[in-house]
């Protein structure tokens, strides 16, 4: 193994490296790779996790082209995940139900195999920040209409959520969403926000509204109910503006970040064969890099 993490952290990469990845438009922001490539490091792999800026109209010819092995494995990031699952030749059971995948794996035989792993992310980091949270509660509200919002939506019917509501701005997709989704899952246009949180159990934003620190869904919490978890798949920043208003408002709030490190485990196992190694503390890591980005942003 060529692999020589001593004096100034240097890695050796050589043709019998594994590389792996997220792709994604944008991509620059993702924590993904400091976060695998920790773990990488404390596993003692010869490989590395790198991001690929994939231009928006160029995935297709990115991800196919990549059949044969030559990378092991992409994590899938917005706004990809719908086509990732179009370009897969075999799927897991939430990637099938979703119509999105955030993990594609690529065999030596040339075949792609897609997974999705964002859904039992997103249940495990509220199962984590909000203790005691049931999704067969109440209905389950996502804001978004695009592969993210696909993937929770799966994963709490298959959690047992009675209903799932979709609001997004364009109401003729969430309402194609949800004729693919099935019966317990409807469409709302924004303008009818305040309905679907009705009686919510949990409010999730899975659009891009807030990344970079600008401003996010603007809902109407008072529409919901106190006891409402209240998630934010963005990240950058940490707390977002959708979740401090949560928070005003009297919610229990689950930040993107965790969502992010529960989804990733799963994937280092699919790259690897073996889980991520537990020493390693990837959540202060990302919470002190969100932090020197944070500072460097405010002094420029």
């Amino acid at each position: 193994m060529e692999d020589d993490r001593g004096d100034g952290d240097i890695m050796t990469i050589t043709g019998a490296t594994i590389v792996v990845g997220v792709a994604g438009s944008p991509v620059t922001h993702s924590l993904s790779p400091l976060i695998h490539n920790a773990w990488i490091a404390a596993a003692g792999l010869d490989a590395v996790y790198v991001a690929f800026p994939v231009p928006a109209e160029g995935f297709a010819a990115f991800a196919t082209g990549l059949r044969g092995g030559i990378v092991r494995g992409l994590n899938v990031t917005l706004p990809f995940k719908e086509i990732a699952l179009e370009l897969s030749d075999l799927a897991g059971q939430l990637a099938e139900k979703s119509g999105a995948s955030n993990l594609l794996t690529y065999g030596a035989d040339g075949r792609i195999t897609a997974r999705n792993t964002d859904g039992p992310g997103m249940l495990d980091a509220i199962a984590l920040q909000a203790p005691g949270f049931d999704p067969a509660a109440g209905p389950a509200v996502i804001l978004g209409g695009g592969g993210a919002a696909r993937g929770a939506a799966a994963a709490l019917l298959m959690a047992g959520s009675p209903a799932v509501r979709l609001v997004n701005r364009t109401r003729e997709r969430v309402l194609t969403m949800s004729r693919a989704l099935g019966p317990l899952v409807t469409g709302y246009g924004f303008e009818d926000h305040r309905i679907a949180l009705k009686d919510a159990a949990v409010i999730i934003n899975a659009t891009a509204l807030g990344l970079g620190g600008g401003p996010g869904p603007q809902i109407d919490f008072s529409a919901a109910p106190r006891e409402a978890v209240v998630m934010d798949m963005v990240y950058k920043p940490l707390d977002t503006q959708f979740l401090q208003a949560a928070r005003a408002a009297g919610h229990r709030t689950v930040d993107g970040l965790e969502m992010l490190i529960r989804q990733a485990a799963p994937s280092f196992e699919a790259f690897f064969g073996r889980p991520p190694p537990e020493e390693v503390d990837v959540r202060a890591l990302a919470l002190e890099t969100l932090a020197r980005m944070a500072r460097a942003e405010a002094a420029a």
